[in-house]
């Protein structure tokens, strides 16, 4: 029997439980039986980035957030937007990884749910080729008005933002397997 694939999904908001994390939780849940998910939802706990720091010392959580990357075949990034851009502690997480090689050739599904969250989604896109992760467009969501489309049990209010959403985990299937 082959192996799953190990998928790395990221939550980039900085609120718990956040619209961001049941999305999450939905996405693992529906891709539950091809791939083993584990959820990073700790990106408070990780120090001030410090250029000093990140080649020669970094902390032990960066390295084991690196690791962490690294060892997967595939990452997830489900983010708010914060003022026209993405969180301070995902941007933080990324400046740690700049000096390594942790998102090279690896493919990175990304949404963006958001009261708008248009330029949020094309900052995540910018930083994550610059960080040299493969991205399709297939597996790039933006979710508007996600306060109005899912409820704090998790249940989509809004069918079509379900659809989208099993759409992207069927892309994402497709393209890592």
């Amino acid at each position: 029997m082959e192996k799953k694939k190990s998928i790395l999904i990221i939550n980039g908001s900085a609120s718990h439980p956040s619209s961001n994390y049941r999305i999450i939780e939905f996405i693992a849940r529906q891709a539950k039986d091809i791939f083993n998910t584990r959820i990073y939802n700790n990106l408070k706990s990780l120090p001030h980035f410090d250029p000093s720091l990140s080649t020669d010392e970094p902390p032990a959580s960066i390295l084991e957030v690196r690791e962490s990357i690294l060892q997967a075949d595939g990452v997830i990034i489900c983010s708010p937007e914060y003022i026209f851009s993405i969180p301070s502690g995902l941007k933080n997480l990324f400046e740690w990884c700049v000096a390594t090689t942790v998102f090279n050739e690896k493919p990175v599904g990304i949404i963006t749910a958001a009261a708008m969250g248009i330029k949020g989604h094309e900052e995540l896109q910018l930083i994550l080729t610059t960080l040299m992760a493969q991205l399709q467009d297939s597996c790039s969501l933006i979710i508007q008005g996600i306060k109005g489309k899912i409820n704090s049990d998790g249940d989509f209010l809004d069918s079509q933002t379900e659809q989208e959403c099993l759409q992207f985990v069927e892309s994402y299937k497709r393209w890592v397997l």
